[in-house]
Order: structure tokens, then C-alpha cells, then sequence
């Protein structure tokens, strides 16, 4: 069936669904103001249970960053809301299809096109099969919802270490919008963006977004002369919100992105090492720039890291009443490609043994979903959501690797190849073709009985059917372990088509929680409960795939308990939640050291057990009107229990229990503060300042100890001011910001594999001092 037929199909599902509902009696609920406009408890509405509720009524543990708060950082993004919510944690990488999230220190790593991420991304109401989709910019942004833990329950398979949820802004009756223009030193960063809220009538609501950036970057690259690390962004967002009754409103969402990044590329921030993680010599070195760890700020690469992407979609959603139910309809389609470009050799040209490596790799997908739901009046003693869902999520990706060498030991001195004396110059070449085909089908509910108006019970259940499909075919003339192709070519080595691998998984699962909520007092709200996680199968496919890594990778499940204290205190000023969570998953899918002909190599596997314990506090405060303070405070103890060993191979090639999970701090916090001062004059000043700490954390999950220690990344605290001026009606407003203000320098990622045994190094735009002013006019 093709795209259009898919998408007309849903769309005549959800209409039927609605025919059958007669007019009611009121309006849908619609959510309030965004959060960041109050302190109080009851300002702060969320959608983390599929409907609208205060955010101290949600027995979970929940942060929620406000759409102003988000857009203070410079580049609002789910990356930079990373540094507002201490559970959650981001893995930098070379392009957004490997990009990962954690929350509470899990999360999936692979660069398999048929693994799913542990933490789902939502955007207005829409799962996005692949978190890279929401790696980009997120602009006019009501809230970002974060709910940490398994939330698969309610949204699906790919959530079992929690959901991203963001609210975008939605049209409004009255005409306005605003434009907001910004520029950062150190890269000359400019960004606009703005919205137009038109009404068309009182029953037909509309709103249009739009956005442009540009960055130069933060890295010199001495082969170009120029810098890198940068990108070009541009989109919109359109927003039809119609109400033909009083009892029915559909919303029509498109969305359209373009991204041209040449970025990430990777410092060798060491010198040439050995395995014992001792200095050695290397010619190499005599072209690269000097390494100063994360200090480092320059690469010498002839080819630029770098990634081209395309994103868009629609989405209508229909809420109508049915009697005193609201039935809800969601019916999406979204379209990505990705394309990666990248210097795989880290060097300005292909010199006696050291061969130049560039990989060249464009990736397309497309997803259909459809949700349906049922919700109840929440004000009753027996309250529920129930509903089905669908999804088809294709990808295909066409990579090649590209070669040019001429000798395989490296001289005393670098020497390019053809040049005298250089041994000949061969150019091995290979491309694979590969792609997966996710079909998911799930029912769900979840309900809460109020047994008195202070105690009550929730509990639900999810049953998932999945279907994977898999293909893999590959022609190369590269040898090697771990990259030699997945079935034999001819005697000649020319390289012939392998043959097509094709893989099939298909498996059900039932999951769900169970929760008892207790309001000890009419501020303050006790919870407990247990979650059972689910994430379904996967393959291994890769460009690298080899015969031995073509078995399926079981589904991940997990058991995890929560209790919480959710508090509103000193007659709304204070808020301040507390959770303690542990949390033990199954057939952890992860890259993991395992054995292929002969040689150890990473790959996609059910790696073992692993577990994550620890506390977190969220806390809002208004002591005064025009003062808010919010932060929060996480320690996060996330671990292997016990991983796999692979036939044949040696203890040290596993990784030993009690080694933390990467990306995983142990201690996380932020705390940010925002003053209002009413001059009684025509302008007021407005003052900020934000601060986050992370303690230190792997980057390299391995199992060599020296390879840890040299992947680990240091803790750090940055320190970001902001000060300006608007209107007392907040008609306009110019903001002086700096960033990062005592110069602090980390690494985003390490890894290994660098020239001679080296590391190489993400640097991130925030890891140096840099200053940007920001104005904005509202009309």
C-alpha cells in the first residue's frame, strides 16, 4: 500500500470512530497556560497520563521545562534540556541517527538500523520511531515533559527507560506572534525565529512557525582553513485548529525541516598510545594538531564530518465527546532522510600506513501511526484511558566505505602515498545496502480508582505485538575481522553482490503498573508502585554485519519500583518532589564486546543485566512574584549486574559487574533563578542565572580498564548570566547572556580508535565562554 493510500486509510479510521459520537454537553479540556507562567502546582498542567492533570496529581516522577526556559539556552533543543532535568543525559555522535538518550542512566547505543531507543521521543502527541527525529531545533515550545522510568504502559515499546513528551504552542484565538532575533560570539551564531497567531473566526483557529540558523562552529580545521562543527537549520510549523461544535476539535499539524551540519567531527584529544595506555611515537602526529584532551580545538581533516537531513510530517488529531467521554483520534505520517558523511581517518590525506577512510552513508525512513482513544471524566471513583494503536516504521540505508592505502606499516617519517617511493596506491571500496521494517500493534488501558477522595489505585496493562523484517546485502574488496563481507565474494577478490540476508522476529508482550497514591494532607501526595518495562527485538544490521551477528536480539524487559513525595507547600510558593527508584532490566540490548573470528569487536547484543537505583528532588519556588527558583538534584546509581560471555571467549573480554553504564553520572543537579525588577518606569530589567554540576561519567563502555579510564569524561559545573530590559506589557525585550561564564572545558564523548591508539574527542559549543544578546518584539 503506498504512503498516500496509508495516511488517507487512518484518516477514514478516525472519522468513522467519530461519526458514531453524538454532541455532548461540553468543550474538550484543553490544557492551561505554559508552565513556567506560575508556581503554583495547579499552574503547571501536563499531559504525562494521556490527559490533562495538575502536575502534583501524577503519581510518577515528571520535570517539566517551560518553553521560555528551553529557549534560554541559546539552541533550544532536547540536547540542551539536558542540562535542566539531572536525570536525563544525552550521547553526542557524529550524526543524529547515533545520538542517544538516558534517563536514570539507561539508554540504547548502536549504530543498528534495526534498534530502537530506550527513551521515546513525543511531539504533540506523535511517537517518533527513530529519537533522532527530535534531536533538532524545537521552537515555540510550550513545555517538555520528562518521565523517567519504564512509561511503556501508556506509550509504547520504546519508552522502557522513560518519554520525552513536548507540547508544542498551540493556536489561540486573537491575533499576535512574535519575532525573536539572537547572535553568539565565538562561531557568529545567528538565529531567527518567530509565529503568527491568526484567527479565522471564532471556531477556526490558526498559527504558523517558522525558523532560521546558522553557525560557523567551534573547531578550526587546518586542511580547509575555515571551521566546523557548525550548521545551517531552517523550518516551519503550520496549525490548523478547527471546532465545528462545541463537542468536536480537530487539529491539523505540518511540519517541515532542513539541516545541513558539518558537524560532529572527532579531536584526537591524546597522543599515540599503547594498550597499556602509555605514551608511544607516531608519525601521524607530525600533521595532527597538538592533543590537549578537552582543551583540544582543532582538527586536519580533508574530508568534513558532516550531515545533510530532511524531516517532515503531518498529523490530525480529533478530540470529540461521546456522551461524557472524549474520544480521541491521532493519525500521523512522518518522512526523514539522513544522510552521514564522514572522515573516518582523522587525517589530511592517505599516508604509508595510515590509510584514508571516508564513509559515505544516506538513510531514508517514513513512519505511519494511528492512536485511539477513550478517556473518562477524571472526577469519578473509577477514571480511565483506554486505546489501540498502530505503527509502521521503514528505514532504509545505503552506505559505502571508501579506501585509499599504499603500505601497511608506518615508516619512521610520514610519508603521503604516491610519492616516490611509496608503495603502490590501492583503493578498496565497499557498499551495503541494508534496511529494517518495524510493525507494531498494541492495546492499552489504564485506570484509576478512587477508593476515598485521599487514596486511590492505578493500574495498567499494555498487550504489544511486534514485527521486525530485516535485509542485508554487501559488495567489498576490504578484508579484514569484523569488516569482511557477510558471505564469501569470488577467488578474484573483485567483490561480487552477497547474498541478501533477510531476518524476521516476531513476538507479544504484556506489560504494565500498578500504583497506590495516598494525599497525606490536601499539599501533600504519597506514591508508590511498580512498572513492568518492554522493549521488543532487533537485529544487528549494520554495514559491518558479518555472518556470526545475523541472530536476533531477544526483547529487553525490565521490573521497576518507584515511590515519590510530591509537596505544594508555603500556600503554593514551594514545590517539591521526591522520588527513589530502582530498576532491573533483561536481556539488556546494548553494544558489547563479543567474539567474531578470532577478534574481539563491539556490536548490537543482549549484553546481560543491568540495574539503576538512586533519588531525585525537583523544587520550584516563587518567593516572591517577580523571583522564581527551580532546579533540581539527581543521584543515579546505574550499573552491570551481569553480562554475557561469549562462547570462546576470555574473561577479559566481558564486562565485570559494578561498572557503571555510560552516560551516567552519579550526582547531577541544575538550579536556575529569574528576577522581574518593576522599575515603575517604561522599561523593567529582567536578571537570570543558571547553573548545572555533573560528576563524572564513562564514555567508553568497555571492558578494558584502561580504555575506561582514558573514555571517562570529568565532572565539570558551568555558570550561565543573563540580564536585560523590556516594556512593562512585555511588548519587547532585549537579553544580554553569557555562557559558560568561568571557561569551563569538557568533552560531550570519547572514544577510542583514533590514528596509533589515540582518543578521539566531542567537544560541544558549551564547553568554552562565549556572549549573545537575544531581542524579541510581541505583538
Amino acid at each position: 500500500m503506498s504512503k498516500h493510500r496509508l495516511l488517507s486509510a487512518g484518516l477514514m479510521v478516525s472519522c468513522a470512530f467519530i461519526a458514531l459520537a453524538a454532541p455532548a454537553y461540553a468543550q474538550v479540556e484543553t490544557p492551561p497556560a505554559p508552565a513556567e507562567q506560575g508556581a503554583n502546582s495547579g499552574d503547571i498542567v501536563v499531559t504525562a497520563q494521556k490527559r490533562s492533570e495538575r502536575l502534583q496529581d501524577v503519581p510518577l516522577a515528571v520535570s517539566v521545562v517551560g518553553g521560555a526556559m528551553l529557549e534560554s539556552t541559546g539552541k533550544p533543543s532536547i540536547e540542551s534540556a539536558a542540562t535542566l532535568v539531572p536525570a536525563l543525559n544525552f550521547q553526542k555522535s557524529g550524526t543524529t541517527l547515533n545520538q542517544s538518550l538516558f534517563l536514570r542512566g539507561v539508554g540504547t547505543t548502536t549504530f543498528s538500523i534495526a534498534g530502537e531507543p530506550s527513551v521515546s521521543a513525543v511531539v504533540d502527541g506523535v511517537v517518533y520511531a527513530r529519537s533522532g527525529e527530535a534531536f533538532g531545533d524545537l521552537v515555540d515550545i510550550e513545555r517538555l515533559e520528562v518521565l523517567r522510568g519504564p512509561q511503556g504502559t501508556l506509550f509504547g515499546k520504546n519508552a522502557s527507560a522513560g518519554v520525552i513528551n513536548v507540547v508544542t504552542v498551540q493556536p489561540k484565538p486573537g491575533f499576535g506572534g512574535y519575532v525573536e532575533g539572537q547572535w553568539f560570539s565565538n562561531g557568529n551564531e545567528a538565529r531567527v525565529r518567530g509565529a503568527l497567531n491568526v484567527p479565522l473566526g471564532d471556531t477556526l483557529l490558526t498559527r504558523v512557525t517558522g525558523f532560521y540558523g546558522h553557525y560557523d562552529g567551534n573547531i578550526r580545521n587546518i586542511a580547509t582553513g575555515g571551521r566546523v562543527n557548525g550548521y545551517e537549520h531552517y523550518g516551519f510549523r503550520g496549525q490548523v485548529k478547527w471546532m465545528p461544535s462545541a463537542s468536536t476539535t480537530i487539529s491539523l499539524i505540518a511540519d517541515y525541516h532542513r539541516n545541513d551540519d558539518n558537524c560532529c567531527a572527532e579531536l584526537i584529544g591524546t597522543g599515540p598510545l599503547n594498550a597499556a595506555g602509555a605514551a608511544i611515537s607516531s608519525p601521524a602526529f607530525a600533521v595532527l594538531p597538538t592533543p590537549r584532551g578537552d582543551r583540544t580545538r582543532a582538527v586536519n581533516q580533508n574530508y568534513v564530518t558532516r550531515t545533510r537531513e530532511t524531516g517532515w510530517g503531518v498529523s490530525a488529531q480529533i478530540d470529540t465527546e461521546l456522551g461524557t467521554q472524549t474520544v480521541t483520534s491521532i493519525t500521523a505520517y512522518r518522512n526523514y532522510k539522513n544522510t552521514e558523511i564522514r572522515d573516518g581517518d582523522f587525517l589530511p590525506a592517505a599516508y604509508v600506513g595510515f590509510p584514508q577512510l571516508q564513509d559515505f552513508g544516506p538513510q531514508t525512513s517514513n513512519t505511519f501511526s494511528q492512536e485511539l482513544r477513550l478517556t473518562s471524566p477524571s472526577k469519578q471513583f473509577l477514571s480511565y484511558v483506554i486505546g489501540l494503536y498502530y505503527s509502521r516504521a521503514e528505514s532504509e540505508r545505503i552506505f559505502s566505505r571508501s579506501v585509499v592505502s599504499c603500505g601497511t606499516a608506518a615508516p619512521a617519517t610520514l610519508i603521503p602515498c604516491g610519492t616516490p617511493g611509496a608503495p603502490a596506491t590501492t583503493t578498496p571500496y565497499g557498499i551495503a545496502d541494508f534496511g529494517s521494517v518495524f510493525k507494531n500493534i498494541a492495546a492499552f488501558g489504564q485506570a484509576t480508582a478512587n477508593f476515598t477522595s485521599r487514596f486511590r489505585f492505578i493500574g495498567g496493562l499494555r498487550w504489544t505485538g511486534d514485527q521486525l523484517d530485516v535485509f542485508h546485502s554487501r559488495t567489498t574488496t576490504l578484508a579484514g575481522p569484523g569488516i569482511q563481507p557477510s558471505f564469501p565474494t569470488t577467488p578474484t577478490g573483485t567483490g561480487t553482490p552477497a547474498t541478501i540476508f533477510t531476518g524476521k522476529a516476531t513476538n507479544t508482550n504484556v506489560s504494565g503498573k500498578a500504583t497506590l497514591q495516598y494525599d497525606l494532607s490536601p499539599e501533600v501526595v504519597a506514591y508508590g508502585g511498580y512498572t513492568r518495562g518492554y522493549k521488543g527485538p532487533a537485529f544487528n544490521v549494520f554495514y559491518n554485519l558479518t555472518a556470526t551477528g545475523t541472530n536476533v536480539i531477544a526483547p529487553e524487559t525490565s521490573n521497576s519500583y518507584e515511590i515519590g513525595l510530591k509537596s505544594n507547600l508555603l500556600g503554593g510558593a514551594l514545590v517539591l518532589n521526591l522520588a527513589a527508584f530502582y530498576a532491573k532490566y533483561y536481556n539488556f540490548q546494548a553494544n558489547n564486546p563479543d567474539l567474531v573470528a578470532g577478534v574481539v569487536v563491539t556490536r548490537f547484543t543482549n549484553a546481560g543485566e543491568v540495574s539503576t537505583r538512586g533519588i531525585e528532588a525537583d523544587l520550584i519556588l516563587r518567593p516572591a512574584t517577580d523571583l522564581s527558583i527551580s532546579g533540581g538534584l539527581a543521584y543515579t546509581d546505574a550499573k552491570v549486574d551481569q553480562f554475557f560471555r561469549a562462547p570462546g571467549a576470555p574473561v577479559s573480554a566481558v564486562i565485570p559487574a559494578g561498572t557503571s553504564l555510560p552516560f551516567a553520572p552519579k550526582w547531577k543537579g541544575s538550579l536556575s533563578a529569574d528576577y522581574r525588577w518593576r522599575t515603575g518606569g517604561p522599561v523593567d530589567l529582567f536578571l537570570g542565572a543558571q547553573g548545572s554540576y555533573q560528576s563524572k561519567q564513562l564514555a567508553l563502555f568497555s571492558p578494558d580498564a584502561v580504555q575506561r579510564q582514558l573514555g571517562t569524561i570529568h565532572g565539570y559545573a558551568l555558570v550561565n548570566l543573563s540580564a536585560g530590559v523590556g516594556d512593562r506589557d512585555d511588548r519587547y525585550r532585549l537579553t544580554f547572556q553569557v555562557r559558560n561564564l568561568f571557561d569551563q572545558s569538557f568533552a560531550a564523548a570519547i572514544q577510542n580508535g583514533g590514528p596509533s591508539g589515540s582518543y578521539r574527542y566531542q567537544i560541544p559549543r558549551d564547553a568554552d565562554r562565549y556572549y549573545g544578546v537575544t531581542g524579541r518584539v510581541n505583538f
